[in-house]
């Protein structure tokens, strides 16, 4: 079977190399059920054909139990080829999937601007699914047919060497040309990232009130339609062209056995019924060929996208032999740090200098666009210095991995989400081991205490998608005590007030005053209040100045350019 795509078939093999004893047992399988196939009706054409003429018994016995052994033989192989190849193909998407997500880990909190969100739960869900046909539907069946096409020319050149001219010729064409037909045409018509459908869908389903309230749902239905519309026409041509050549198939197929049986007539006798049912037992797997080379072609382009997504350069790199972490109290000393995102002209940070000593407040603060969150990100190991150090417990961060550094600095920031699950499973994401009466003790810290107790299912209440179920006072607060939960030793508050009215953001800010006195807190706000009960204060919009030390002074450098 060929294909258009070239180049490629290491690459696969790469994906499919933790199942490669399963995938082979299956190819194996599934080759010696159609070699069993093509001998059961072998055997059965000679049994029919020389029992007409009336023998004794005992001349049939041997082809009887052969015919039995090689029916049973061929359900045994088919059942063990099936089990196998979708235990094998189940594991490499298993396998596959896991590799996505840990390759988008370091990637996310810095952002992933060559993919919508829409493209990627493609690349995870629907692209890395293509390993299963890839097994089941493409390396299988054509091992079956090449050994099937292989045993059936032997036994017709044996029994009419003249018969097995057409054979190969039929052959020839179900097993190499039409397959390359639909390959190639598959490969004109397959688009490198056809996700316009789900794209569209996504953004129609995420964006409905905003469409609504704006009376922009019919140009965003009519788009969805347009994309739906485009993907149903491709694929009526491809169901036509598919149809053509199944067609040109089945008569190649019929048109071996006529002429096959023709030519095996001067052999008279069995040997015509057993050529002619070799013939079309040799060609039946063939003719799903073009079939799995159309789904070859759609497989390898999927799984090129889903390469583009293990082959993206993490932002951070990993020492080889990491730090261990310091434990208990902590502090932190930046020095002319700069950042720089990637295809950034001007720095986001640029000479930020200051020190966090062990369980002191710091607020950060500045205008928007002044690198506030890139601060925190470049705290977390999110993103890398383009100069400066950032030293933790005295050694550089970059000595300690990523990981470990995100527990010991972690905290709320924008990108936190809350899953749409319950209210315990959400918490417990900070602290896996909490009992139930912990988890009531920080949801009274933060304020949450008559909340939870008005409610009527507790723990157990649905939060809804990323806690749409709440308010935005209620679902900052939640965040929170998953933070305060987690318990890392320098805790970030990234605006956790954002977005509330006066009142309630004045609520939540005290609550969280409270919540972290006497810990090692960095907070982003604007609030008075929270400038005033910092022990130091990092204005990012200043220009020009140097780092104090006495509460709500500004202790920065200027900072210019990109956006937090």
């Amino acid at each position: 079977m060929t294909t258009p795509v070239a180049g490629q078939g290491k690459r696969d093999g790469r994906v499919l190399r933790p199942v490669a004893g399963p995938v082979l047992l299956a190819a194996v399988a599934g080759a010696g059920a159609e070699l069993a196939g093509t001998a059961l009706l072998a055997t059965a054409a000679w049994l029919l054909a020389r029992a007409a003429e009336q023998p004794a018994l005992a001349a049939l016995s041997v082809a009887i139990v052969a015919v039995r052994a090689f029916a049973l033989l061929r359900g045994g192989l088919r059942y063990a080829e099936r089990l196998t190849g979708h235990r094998a193909a189940l594991r490499a998407l298993a396998v596959l999937r896991e590799r996505v997500y840990l390759a988008l880990i370091p990637l996310a909190p810095g952002g992933l601007p060559g993919w919508r969100r829409a493209q990627l739960l493609h690349r995870m869900v629907t692209d890395t699914e293509a390993v299963q046909d890839l097994v089941v539907r493409c390396l299988v069946p054509a091992a079956g047919a090449t050994l099937a096409g292989t045993l059936g020319l032997v036994v017709v050149a044996g029994l009419s060497p003249a018969s097995a001219l057409p054979l190969l010729a039929a052959l020839v064409g179900t097993c190499l040309v039409l397959p390359a037909c639909a390959g190639q045409r598959r490969h004109r018509a397959a688009g490198d990232d056809d996700t316009s459908v789900p794209v569209t869908a996504t953004d129609l389903l995420d964006g409905a009130a905003e469409l609504a309230a704006y009376g922009a749902e019919p140009a965003a239905l009519a788009a969805a339609g347009a994309a739906h519309a485009d993907r149903a026409a491709r694929d009526r041509a491809e169901a036509r062209v598919a149809g053509a050549l199944s067609a040109a198939g089945l008569a190649l197929q019929g048109l071996a056995a006529a002429t096959a049986t023709v030519l095996a007539a001067p052999a008279g006798g069995p040997a015509v019924a057993v050529v002619a049912l070799t013939v079309l037992v040799a060609l039946e797997p063939s003719l799903a060929l073009p079939v799995a080379a159309r789904r070859l072609v759609d497989a390898r382009t999927a799984l090129r996208r889903v390469r583009a997504v293990l082959a993206a350069p993490a932002p951070v790199t990993e020492p080889d032999e990491p730090l261990p972490v310091p434990t208990g109290r902590v502090g932190i000393a930046i020095r002319a740090l700069r950042v720089r995102h990637p295809g950034g002209r001007a720095p986001a940070l640029d000479g930020v200098s200051v020190d966090i000593p062990p369980g002191s407040r710091l607020v950060v603060t500045g205008p928007s666009g002044s690198g506030k969150s890139t601060l925190l990100a470049a705290l977390r190991r999110f993103v890398p210095p383009d100069g400066g150090t950032i030293r933790l417990g005295g050694n550089p961060i970059e000595a300690y991995a990523g990981d470990d550094v995100r527990r010991l600095i972690g905290g709320v920031g924008e990108e936190a989400h809350l899953f749409d699950t319950t209210l315990g499973v959400n918490l417990r994401l900070g602290r896996p081991a909490a009992t139930d009466d912990e988890l009531r003790a920080v949801l009274h810290r933060v304020g949450l205490g008559d909340w939870l107790a008005g409610t009527a299912d507790g723990l157990d209440t649905a939060l809804g998608q990323d806690g749409g179920a709440l308010s935005g006072g209620q679902r900052q607060r939640v965040l929170l005590a998953r933070a305060l939960l987690a318990d890392p030793p320098v805790l970030l508050l990234d605006e956790p007030t954002e977005g509330l009215p006066a009142a309630d953001a004045d609520r939540l800010l005290r609550d969280v005053l409270t919540a972290t006195a006497g810990r090692s807190t960095i907070l982003v706000s604007h609030d008075p209040t929270a400038l005033a009960h910092a022990d130091q204060v990092l204005d990012l919009g200043v220009a020009g100045r140097r780092g104090a030390t006495t509460p709500r002074d500004a202790v920065s450098r200027s900072c210019r350019g990109a956006a937090s």
